[in-house]
């Protein structure tokens, strides 16, 4: 008697895992039983994932709260976090940072300071127009600084590390020779000038370089004039050309250039 009992309870058991209930004395239509068991488990997973997908969100937006809540904080604690976050190589977080630090603060003394610091680290990153629009700013706010000189020096250094091409960027080769000039013009006792000088002789040989290409390309196209013009340029730039070494291009670059 036991022993019927027993199978009839596991029998039990086992209609149970399955979703639904056979007993010997039941007649249940099993196939339509198991199609209702699936799409009911099919809702609960949806339900559960949908769940888990906000859940998820929530606590993401959640970690989020402290970092995006910051206001109203001293000047110094700004300038602070942005240095921690320059020496961790966190330069977007800095440039946020520093943009805290301007909003609440503009007439802090720490501004300039911040701004030569944070425009330094996006030179050493190789993000040379992050770094000419920090310049670009203290130059239009604090153009009366004693260390005017250094900013300008420090613009046309990264206009020269910006300059990677020897066919290309004729425009910022022009607009780094106006800014020399100036610097040469108005700041000729600066401890600078004869880093300038040098970085002057090296966009003048790169100018003289690209004129004295655009005079051969003329000259292929038959057209002298034009060729001539462009050697006349390419001498004014540098009297020196024949001494000008040519630069050395990778192949798989020197095709398209």
């Amino acid at each position: 008697m036991k022993s019927v009992y027993k199978v009839v309870l596991d029998k039990i058991l086992a209609s149970w895992y399955l979703g639904f209930l056979e007993l010997p004395f039941m007649k249940v239509e099993n196939k339509r039983m198991n199609m209702i068991h699936v799409k009911n488990i099919l809702k609960i997973g949806k339900v559960f994932l949908a769940s888990s997908v906000i859940a998820v969100f929530l606590i993401g937006c959640s970690s989020k709260d402290p970092e995006a809540q910051e206001y109203n904080k001293p000047a110094i604690y700004w300038y602070n976090k942005m240095l921690k976050q320059i020496a961790f190589y966190d330069l977007e977080a800095a440039d946020d940072t520093f943009i805290s630090l301007e909003s609440e603060h503009r007439n802090s003394p720490l501004i300039p300071t911040a701004m030569l610091i944070i425009a330094n680290a996006h030179i050493a990153e190789e993000e040379y127009d992050l770094a000419k629009y920090y310049l670009d700013e203290y130059i239009k706010r604090f153009g009366l600084s004693r260390n005017i000189d250094y900013v300008r020096y420090l613009k046309i250094k990264a206009n020269f590390f910006a300059f990677e091409s020897q066919f290309r960027n004729q425009q910022l080769i022009l607009d780094t020779l106006d800014d020399i000039a100036v610097f040469m013009e108005k700041y000729s006792n600066s401890p600078y000038i004869y880093l300038v000088e040098d970085i002057n002789s090296r966009i003048s040989m790169a100018k003289a370089t690209f004129d004295k290409e655009i005079s051969e390309l003329y000259t292929r196209k038959d057209k002298p004039q034009a060729a001539e013009f462009y050697m006349k340029k390419a001498h004014n730039a540098w009297a020196y050309l024949d001494d000008v070494e040519p630069v050395s291009v990778p192949l798989y670059r020197s095709v398209f250039e």
